[in-house]
């Protein structure tokens, strides 16, 4: 064996271990007999016609939709912020960054609910606007865009940071080189800073759809379980209706979903030639 391999070993048992094997099991798993809890049963496909057969494929079209929404409405409001950062804000850029990050040092849910609080009637906000303003509204919470406004709040650290990263990857020489050949302010971003900024952004889309597309508390606390996604159902065969084998069938394929959806995208940009490996 040859020393890179002997060297690379522990991390291929960790990867096996933690990774692989769960990962084969909930696949083996989904297709044993409906309602059993071991490995030795007789493999059958009866989850995944259970799958097909039922409106499943609804909460599959919400988590997809969900997704998409949030990671388009994340580009544009972290695109112009990421920019800021790397090109504009100069000394405050620290201290805007710190503040994008201590709300990751605090649970999802309790940042949840907090929004909750400000957002429920006769909350924060519209018991402020009812008791000093005399101003009545109804609350927005429980509503599909309460459940949007969630994933974009929770996820946006996801997105800004690898775009931030990218942005910073292009040269300043560059961009000056691309002026003082005439390049107007438009054909500069276009032609120049978005494509070398490409890497990082295509990493927070990605990123970001991956965790999106398996969003389940901004549902539950923001949306009051009105829209139902995946991970709710996966959830609750695991649970309540301790069916595994339909937990397991449910979560391969939104592997499969998620895992197709990557595979394309990566096939589209190639993360190589933009970093110019190739």
């Amino acid at each position: 064996m040859s020393p890179g391999a002997r060297s690379s070993l522990p991390v291929f048992l960790f990867l096996l271990v933690g990774f692989a094997a769960p990962l084969l099991a909930v696949i083996w798993f989904s297709f044993m007999p409906p309602r059993t809890f071991t490995f030795g049963g007789v493999p059958t496909l009866e989850n995944y016609r259970n799958i097909f057969e039922s409106t499943t494929y609804l909460s599959f079209l919400w988590s997809l939709g969900l997704a998409v929404i949030t990671v388009t409405l994340l580009a544009l409001i972290c695109y112009p912020v990421a920019y800021g950062l790397v090109r504009v804000f100069g000394k405050w850029s620290t201290l805007i960054t710190l503040l994008f990050t201590i709300p990751l040092f605090v649970s999802e849910n309790i940042r949840l609910y907090g929004w909750v609080l400000f957002f429920i009637k006769n909350g924060v906000l519209l018991g402020t606007l009812k008791s000093w303003f005399g101003l009545e509204f109804e609350s927005f919470l429980f509503t599909l865009p309460a459940i949007i406004f969630g994933m974009v709040y929770v996820y946006l650290p996801f997105m800004l940071f690898p775009m931030t990263l990218g942005i910073s990857m292009v040269p300043n020489e560059t961009r000056d080189a691309a002026f003082d050949l005439g390049a107007s302010r438009w054909q500069v971003f276009r032609e120049v800073e978005l494509p070398l900024s490409m890497p990082g952004i295509v990493i927070g889309f990605l990123l970001t759809f991956v965790l999106a597309i398996g969003a389940i508390a901004e549902a539950k606390v923001m949306g009051g379980q009105r829209v139902i996604p995946i991970t709710h159902d996966i959830e609750i065969a695991f649970t309540y209706a301790q069916n595994w084998p339909l937990g397991a069938a449910l979560s391969v394929l939104l592997m499969l979903v998620v895992g197709t959806l990557v595979v394309l995208a990566l096939r589209r940009f190639d993360l190589d030639t933009f970093l110019g490996r190739r």
